[in-house]
């Protein structure tokens, strides 16, 4: 089989798959992406770069359109490249939203056109006007709705899609769920384990923590209101003055990754240190990490605590509860839909801030009590979101026939 993986980032949410598929001598993995960093063996890279960006004379509302052209633009022309030297994939899989899928099927009109479908925009009922602090005008609806274009144009055009959880695959119009099948990409059990009294040190960071008991952790790929940034960081000015032993580590880069930036150029990190007063000594900012370093955070961590607005779901809780963590989540829909409170971890309403710290003391002051959240946690993940059992499920997917 010859397949084209297209995501603008690499390997992102194809890493495994197309390690696995690379395994095989008889399939050809090719992975269009804009990232030159990164190698995965047996996969060719081919590296696309839109000719320029949208134009800031074009109407606010079409700008990301016609991004999402011109990354699908950039595609096609690599795509006459492989196609020139013989490469014509029997299959396509890519990532719907930003464009690289979305002329697939003029430039390979044979190949079957599979879709990965993270997320559908909403002005009204998830995340857009989740906070009400933050009110949305008819400007943000209606850019809001044109920025589902390239979705739509992908929902039509392709054979089949995938969505991760079930909550995400209810954003899309009821009409193409039909088309779209529910699988996550699964977490590596075997690599996100507990061990039993681990001690935090990282030593590139010069950080350690293998005298402490009280270890409350935090990851994010950035620190925004997307992820409950700032409510936690409230919570942790309150919890560092209660409790003199605790320390708190947050793992994540100083930028938003989700959500709009603040207007005055302040990151939110730099904003809730200003808000709010904190022993800085107990309070540890790590950047970002490499796998293995992160894995030691987690494997460490008193309480892990996770809180997002009702979108797309984070690697990093699985990951978290496949390592045992007690979770502290926020009763949002994407959690709810993995989490029980009081069974496999426990959950918090996102904006009530003395909750969370109260929530965070009831697993510090009975971690014998915790045991069994910790071990339904890894439980549910082996169970139902593990790598090894999706895999093998996702790549039959891949290769049905139409």
């Amino acid at each position: 089989m010859q397949i084209l993986f297209l995501h603008p980032n690499f390997p992102a949410q194809f890493r495994h798959l197309a390690t696995e598929l690379a395994k095989n001598p008889k399939n050809r993995v090719v992975f269009g992406t804009k990232r030159k960093e990164g190698q995965i063996q047996g996969v060719v890279k081919a590296i696309y770069t839109p000719s320029r960006e949208a134009r800031p004379e074009t109407h606010h509302y079409v700008r990301p359109l016609e991004n999402a052209v011109l990354q699908g633009q950039a595609v096609y022309r690599i795509a006459e490249q492989l196609k020139s030297q013989g490469f014509v994939p029997d299959v396509v899989y890519g990532h719907s939203g930003w464009g690289p899928t979305l002329f697939i099927k003029d430039i390979f009109p044979k190949a079957e056109l599979l879709c990965f479908f993270e997320w559908f925009y909403h002005a009204h009922g998830t995340d857009a006007d989740f906070d009400p602090k933050e009110p949305l005008n008819a400007d943000a609806e209606a850019k809001i709705r044109i920025k589902n274009s390239p979705i739509l144009t992908d929902l039509y055009s392709c054979d089949r899609g995938l969505s991760p959880t079930y909550w995400q695959r209810e954003q899309f119009p009821p009409e193409f769920h039909s088309k779209i099948t529910v699988r996550h990409d699964g977490v590596d059990t075997d690599y996100f384990k507990p061990i039993p009294g681990a001690k935090l040190v990282l030593n590139d960071k010069k950080l350690d923590l293998s005298e402490v008991e009280e270890i409350v952790t935090y990851v994010g790929r950035g620190m925004e209101p997307y992820r409950g940034f700032p409510q936690f960081m409230e919570a942790v000015s309150i919890l560092l003055k209660r409790r003199p032993n605790c320390h708190v580590v947050i793992v994540g880069e100083d930028r938003v990754a989700y959500g709009r930036s603040l207007p005055d150029g302040k990151t939110y990190k730099q904003l809730m240190l200003e808000t709010f007063s904190y022993d800085l000594s107990r309070l540890h900012f790590t950047g970002s990490l490499p796998y293995s370093e992160y894995l030691k955070v987690i494997q460490a961590s008193s309480v892990h605590v996770y809180l997002t607005r009702p979108f797309v779901l984070s690697w990093s809780m699985l990951e978290a509860m496949s390592t045992g963590c007690v979770i502290l989540g926020s009763n949002t829909p994407p959690v709810q839909e993995v989490i029980e409170d009081g069974v496999n971890g426990l959950l918090v309403d996102f904006f009530a801030v003395d909750r969370i710290v109260e929530r965070i003391e009831e697993v510090l002051e009975h971690p014998d009590k915790m045991a069994k959240l910790r071990v339904k946690a890894r439980e549910t993940v082996q169970e139902r979101y593990a790598l090894a059992k999706l895999l093998p499920e996702h790549i039959k997917w891949i290769c049905q026939k139409p």
